[in-house]
């Protein structure tokens, strides 16, 4: 949940990098999130129309969720020294979505690249998601 949160609070921070932990762990909660989202809108009765299975609370979850899921993304692109343009790759069907998949799978790149230092090194941005929880 601290990854989640983390994301969160960098909202729409486009630069530096995102460790592989930090993007899934994202990716997980935000699964989680809009799941919950959807069973309360079925819950509720807040859904559009009886064939669409999602409603008015996922809608709102979705929009506020945009902008982070894209940072997140494009600071992993970062990690394994790609530009965040080639987040765009996702629109070539079938084989961008998997090339994309496989750069947010690969371990970034050692050391500092030209997007900043790694965050594996930086022990700092661990610790200091830790002690914020306490």
């Amino acid at each position: 949940m601290k990854w989640y949160l983390k994301v969160m609070k960098q909202y729409a921070d486009f630069n530096g990098r995102a460790r592989r932990t930090e993007y899934w762990m994202f990716i997980l909660f935000n699964c989680i999130f809009a799941i919950t989202a959807i069973v309360l809108d079925n819950i509720l009765g807040l859904k559009f129309n009886s064939k669409v299975p999602y409603g008015f609370i996922y809608l709102v979850y979705v929009l506020i969720t945009l902008i982070p899921g894209i940072a997140v993304a494009v600071r992993r692109l970062h990690d394994v020294d790609k530009s965040g343009w080639f987040y765009f790759i996702a629109f070539i069907p079938l084989i961008g979505g998997i090339w994309l998949l496989i750069l947010f799978c690969t371990e970034g790149t050692p050391g500092k690249n030209e997007y900043g230092i790694n965050p594996k090194e930086n022990y700092n941005e661990i610790n200091e998601i830790g002690q914020k929880e306490i």
